[in-house]
């Protein structure tokens, strides 16, 4: 009598059963695109993480793909990037009007830019709402933002917990430090989550109590102010002051070719915040500041600001004042 030949599903064997894990950060989406915005994009995406980003209108969208194609660009002249690793970037980044799209993500990032502070909480309060009605229980949802406090952004939210402020600093390549922020309602899982984003994406970590201006601005808007101050006293040129602090304390760039970078009116709402919480002089605009801000000479972003600047963001050469 032959063997009866016995047939068993292979199905259990193969990966058809098998439940395969979701990547924690698959997804991430980011609620305006500005030079943050786009920074996290191009970074996140580089890590082979998707990235949606929500604007106002396409043509916020469009500029957004062309400035960060013009860093890519910049990357791949200076030999560190491929054409290559510039598309699968580019590819892994999408640009949207609608909300609905953020559905999916494991992470949402709002970073838009607001003119004042009491117009920036209540904005970005109905950004958190918006993105609460889309987004899955578990989505992490963030604020990038230095002088606004989380535990006040997220009070109004139906889970509170799972809000985190940070700051990514962008005010140079090398700057690759996040300052993440806990809330009074934030868990201790949301924390970890996005402790595990910054490392994902070759950051260092800079835990920080909720206190306006974190680290980082708090003590860059005092230097900034005693640069100006140091500069209206005549003691040194605008470029010695820059090259006293790069060549003599090793800085990467001075303070004035920092500001020029983030943006005068940027760093004045900075002040004006930090001013309005602790009460203290060193924290407010110098009258300098403020005067270049009313002349809308802001900056790289405007190609005159505390220096000139041509189309492509390169400053002008300038002669110092030497003794």
């Amino acid at each position: 009598m032959a063997s009866e030949v016995i047939y068993e599903p292979i199905e259990e064997f193969g990966l058809i059963k098998k439940k395969v894990s979701k990547a924690l950060f698959s997804k991430i989406g980011i609620v305006g695109c500005g030079l943050v915005g786009q920074n996290i994009a191009r970074v996140a995406s580089f890590y082979g993480i998707e990235v949606v980003f929500i604007e106002v209108s396409e043509e916020k969208i469009r500029e957004a793909y062309r400035n960060i194609g013009k860093i890519l660009d910049h990357r791949i002249e200076h030999w560190g990037l491929t054409q290559g690793e510039k598309r699968a970037i580019l590819a892994r980044i999408k640009g949207s009007l609608d909300y609905k799209d953020l559905a999916g993500c494991d992470f949402v990032v709002e970073a838009i830019r607001a003119v004042d502070r009491g117009g920036k909480i209540k904005e970005r309060k109905k950004i958190f709402r918006k993105i609460e009605e889309v987004v899955s229980r578990d989505c992490i949802i963030a604020t990038n933002s230095t002088t606004i406090i989380i535990t006040e952004l997220s009070s109004e939210m139906k889970y509170k917990d799972r809000c985190v402020s940070f700051h990514f600093s962008v005010s140079s390549r090398e700057a690759r430090i996040m300052e993440v922020v806990k809330g009074l309602y934030t868990s201790e899982e949301a924390y970890e989550k996005v402790c595990q984003f910054v490392k994902l994406i070759n950051r260092k970590i800079i835990p920080v109590e909720e206190s306006a201006g974190l680290v980082s601005v708090r003590l860059f808007v005092v230097l900034l102010n005693e640069a100006c101050e140091t500069l209206l006293e005549g003691v040194a040129s605008m470029e010695d002051i820059d090259a006293t602090m790069k060549i003599g304390l090793g800085m990467r760039l001075g303070p004035f070719e920092v500001a020029d970078k983030m943006g005068l009116d940027k760093i004045v709402r900075w002040m004006e915040n930090i001013y309005a919480e602790f009460g203290d002089v060193h924290y407010k605009p110098s009258p300098f500041i403020k005067r270049l801000v009313r002349a809308k000479q802001l900056g790289v972003s405007t190609g005159k600001g505390f220096y000139e600047y041509d189309e492509d963001g390169n400053r002008l050469t300038t002669t110092s004042t030497n003794c």
